[in-house]
Parts: C-alpha cells; sequence; structure tokens
C-alpha cells in the first residue's frame, strides 16, 4: 500500500533533516562539540542505571515467571523501560540534535480483560528494543566515559573529531533502537482511521434507518390509523363508506409491509440469513437490469459479518451496473483463497468507474478498509469493468448461527 505525504508533512520532515544535519568537526570547540563531550561523560551514570535497571528487571520477572506474579512484574517491568527510552532520546535530542519521534502509548484500555493487557505488554516491542540498547550501553558507556575523558587531557587536540565519532554511533544506537516501530505505528494510524469510519458509517446507517421509517412505513401507518378511525366513525351511518375506507386501508397496510419488508433487506435480509451468500446474491442478480451470472465457490460459511460486508458489497456494485454501466451482461464471482475471500464483479459496460466517480465506490472501499480489506478498481474507458473485493475470512461461530436461528 502506498502511502501519500502532505506538503506540510513533507516539509515538516524536510526540516528536521536540516536540524539533524551537524556542522563538521573542528579544531576550535564549539558549542557543539561541547554538548557532544557532555552526552559521552554522562554516558556512564547512565547507562550504569540502565542496565541495573533492566537485569533487575529480566532476573527478578524471570525467575518468578513460576508464580502468579513474575509475568505481570515483567510486563510493568516492560513499560518501566519504555520511560527509559524516553529520557535517553530527551538526553539525544537535548545533546546530540537526534530528534525521534515519540512511539505511541499501548493501547491498554482498548483490550478486554487483564490477560489481554498484560499480553500486549509481554510482546511490547518498543520496551524490548530499550531493554536491548540499555544492555548495550552499559560496555559501551565504560568506552566513551574512558575515551573521552583520558581525551582531554591527553588528546585534546583531535578531541573535537573523538567525540563526533563516538557521537556518532550513539546517534545510530537511538535512532535504531529507540525509534518507533514503523509498522507498529502505520498499524495503530490505520485502526484509528477505520475507526472513525467505522462509526461515520454507522452513524449514516442509523439516519437512513430512522428516514426510511419516518418518511415510509411511519406516515403510511398514520394514514391508515386515521383511515380506520373515519371508518369506525362511519361504520352506522354509511357502511358503504365504511368499506370502502377499510378496504384502502387494507391496501395501506400491503404497501406498509412492502416497505418494511425492504427496509429489512436493508439492513440484513432473511435470505442471506437463512441460505448464505449464494442464494442471497443470486436474489440480488435478479432485481439487477441486466443478466447477471453469479458464481459461488466455498465450501464452507464465512462469519455473519464478513457475509454481510460481502453481501451489501455486491448488492451496490450491482446497482451501479443497473444505473451507470450501459453493460448488456454482467458477473459475479465469490470464492475462498486462503484466509481471504475474494469476489469480483465484472460487465462488458461502457467503464469509466473510479473511486471519485460518485458512485458510491468510495464509500465502499473505505469500508472494506475498516475490516482489513481491499477494493480494486480496473475500469478503463470503453469497458470492460473489473471490480474486485477482498475481505478477511473468518469462520462462522457459534454465536452465528445461534443468531440465524433466532432470526428465523
Amino acid at each position: 500500500m502506498t502511502e501519500r505525504l502532505s506538503p506540510s508533512s513533507l516539509a515538516g520532515t524536510t526540516g528536521a533533516a536540516a536540524a539533524d544535519r551537524l556542522p563538521p568537526a573542528r579544531f576550535a570547540f564549539d558549542r557543539h562539540t561541547w554538548k557532544e563531550i557532555s552526552h559521552l561523560l554522562a554516558n556512564l551514570p547512565a547507562a550504569l542505571l540502565g542496565f541495573t535497571y533492566v537485569v533487575t528487571m529480566l532476573s527478578v520477572g524471570v525467575g518468578l515467571t513460576v508464580t502468579v506474579i513474575g509475568l505481570p512484574l515483567l510486563a510493568a517491568g516492560l513499560l518501566g523501560a519504555r520511560q527509559l527510552g524516553k529520557l535517553e532520546r530527551a538526553r539525544a535530542r537535548m545533546l546530540l540534535g537526534v530528534r525521534v519521534d515519540e512511539p505511541s502509548p499501548l493501547p491498554l484500555r482498548s483490550e478486554r480483560g487483564f490477560f489481554a493487557r498484560l499480553w500486549m505488554s509481554l510482546k511490547d516491542p518498543v520496551g524490548w528494543r530499550t531493554v536491548l540498547y540499555e544492555f548495550i550501553r552499559f560496555p559501551w558507556g565504560v568506552l566513551t566515559f574512558s575515551v573521552t575523558l583520558m581525551s582531554l587531557f591527553v588528546l585534546w587536540p583531535v578531541l573535537p573529531f573523538i567525540a563526533r565519532g563516538l557521537a556518532n554511533v550513539d546517534r545510530a544506537m537511538v535512532r535504531g533502537l529507540l525509534s518507533p516501530s514503523d509498522e507498529l505505528e502505520r498499524r495503530i494510524a490505520e485502526l484509528e482511521s477505520d475507526r472513525g469510519v467505522v462509526v461515520d458509517t454507522a452513524a449514516a446507517d442509523l439516519r437512513r434507518i430512522e428516514r426510511d421509517l419516518h418518511d415510509g412505513a411511519q406516515a403510511r401507518l398514520v394514514n391508515l390509523a386515521m383511515g380506520l378511525g373515519l371508518a369506525k366513525e362511519k361504520l352506522l351511518e354509511d357502511p358503504d363508506a365504511a368499506a370502502a375506507m377499510v378496504d384502502e386501508a387494507h391496501g395501506e397496510v400491503k404497501l406498509a409491509l412492502q416497505e418494511l419488508r425492504d427496509l429489512a433487506r436493508g439492513i440484513h435480509p432473511a435470505v442471506l440469513t437463512d441460505r448464505g451468500l449464494d442464494a442471497a446474491l443470486s436474489s440480488v442478480a435478479s432485481r439487477c437490469t441486466v443478466p447477471v451470472r453469479v458464481t459461488v465457490d466455498l465450501a464452507e460459511r464465512p462469519a455473519a459479518a464478513i457475509e454481510g460486508i460481502a453481501y451489501f458489497t455486491v448488492s451496490e456494485l450491482l446497482q451501479n451496473v443497473s444505473k451507470h454501466s450501459g453493460a448488456g451482461s454482467a458477473s459475479v464471482e465469490v470464492w475462498r483463497s486462503s484466509d481471504r475471500l475474494l469476489i469480483q464483479v465484472g460487465d462488458n459496460g461502457r467503464g469509466g468507474a473510479s473511486l471519485e466517480g460518485g458512485t458510491g465506490m468510495r464509500g465502499l472501499a473505505d469500508r472494506l478498509s475498516a475490516v482489513d480489506g481491499l477494493f480494486v478498481v480496473d475500469s478503463p474507458e470503453g469497458g470492460p469493468t473489473t471490480i474486485t473485493a477482498e475481505l478477511p475470512w473468518r469462520d462462522r461461530t457459534e454465536a452465528d448461527a445461534a443468531g440465524s436461528v433466532a432470526r428465523r
């Protein structure tokens, strides 16, 4: 997946790189040299503190893993290692001019249960890389302290060059071991964005259902109640007029029931719950204005949530075929490949479809990305159009089966 940087992000990246660039080392001592010397002399006490902490934390935590408190102590120790890494990043930023982004905090509140939070803390890559950093830094801190202190008295003419060389190793260690994990940060950013998409989509669906109920079935039921009230008043005075009103109310009841069925189909169709994707997609295809060939090759049904997303994806794509494609025929294929559910909808229409075409495809792409799915459009001008959707496969659970029985 290609990530695009905004102009402000590019400017910030360029500015940070320029700020990290140091003047060349010279024989004359300047403020950058003195900062590097200060950092190298402070390496020993800082390394001693960090090394003592991680050795104590690991020996106690690992030694007590045979008891119930060992793993929680180790998890707490890794959280403390994160704080040591924060102090080291601040020291490198102040004395070496290294600007390293702070890792995102662990999303412990999003995990339910003590053991889920414990496991997240134990597998924290930021904490473990900080532990490795503190191990390496102890012998390095002893070396840099000794060399720098000796050079202050013996090799002071070339001390700026020695300090720059040793400090550059420190800079590399900070960037390599104390930087945030790119993959983890990218994944966190994606999940935060996807959560927003899911919330917005759910809110839009609720507004649509409310609007359909208010403008459709509710209005018809109100008219039905008024008609029955008038018929009741005329029942004794004018039985023929009352019978006509009751007959009209009966027609309103049928229309209201049909609208409620259509609304229920838009929320979760009964045929999908009872018979699965094959029957549900065949039903959708039968309502399309062009002939559609449906092929579903699934040995078992996926989880209800994945099944529902697949159904509504195909349903909206076939609506686009009916309205915009000008096609003579279309096809729908659904199959499973390893741990992915693949959907391919094609037509021989005029083509030119895109995510920015105003046909709801951008919304489909956002919905699929919110569940780790993919949405690819191949639609050159003149056609044909092939749209591929990919969803993660999740096995059907007992809760899904119980929900199907309950709906029946």
